[in-house]
């Protein structure tokens, strides 16, 4: 692995950046990073293993998407800086999932989003985005639990 990032890297940045405007691959992001929000392993199968939706779709298309991004940096293809810099989405849906993760893979597969999770512990950049991340992760979740409770009580 190269000590610094290089042109090289910079042009698979921005063709992983590409890739992801494609309308399918927008629209199982959308689906992943706003729409699904399981809260347990039981909510995340039930709509992984329902082959033949949609849903189930985007969520096979996303996560292996990110899964492929990852793989480049384990095999010394980008460098994990470059993917820090390019590719926060998919630590974002790596800290989203994160907690669900052990009983994901206990019940479900057992490499469920292994290589992002491989990056994240090799590279100290990466593990502070993560922390960033769940950080707002669970902001977000407070907020959304008090404006839900606001509108109830309106």
């Amino acid at each position: 692995m190269a000590k610094k990032p290089t042109a090289a890297d910079a042009r698979i940045g921005l063709k992983l950046y590409d890739l992801r405007r494609e309308a399918e691959m927008r629209k199982a992001r959308n689906f992943v990073n706003f729409e699904f929000n399981p809260t347990t392993a039981d909510e995340f199968l039930k709509v992984a293993t329902d082959m033949g939706t949609q849903e189930s779709a985007y969520l096979r298309q996303a996560l292996s998407y990110w899964q492929m991004a990852a793989s480049l940096v384990l095999r010394g293809t980008l460098h994990p800086a470059t993917f820090v810099d390019t590719c926060g989405e998919g630590l974002f849906i790596y800290a989203k999932f994160k907690p669900l993760l052990k009983e994901i893979r206990a019940k479900f597969d057992p490499e469920f989003m292994s290589r992002i999770e491989q990056v994240v512990r090799q590279d100290k950049e990466c593990r502070e985005r993560v922390a960033t991340i769940e950080k707002r992760i669970v902001e977000w979740k407070k907020a959304a639990e008090k404006a839900a409770r606001d509108r109830a009580a309106a």
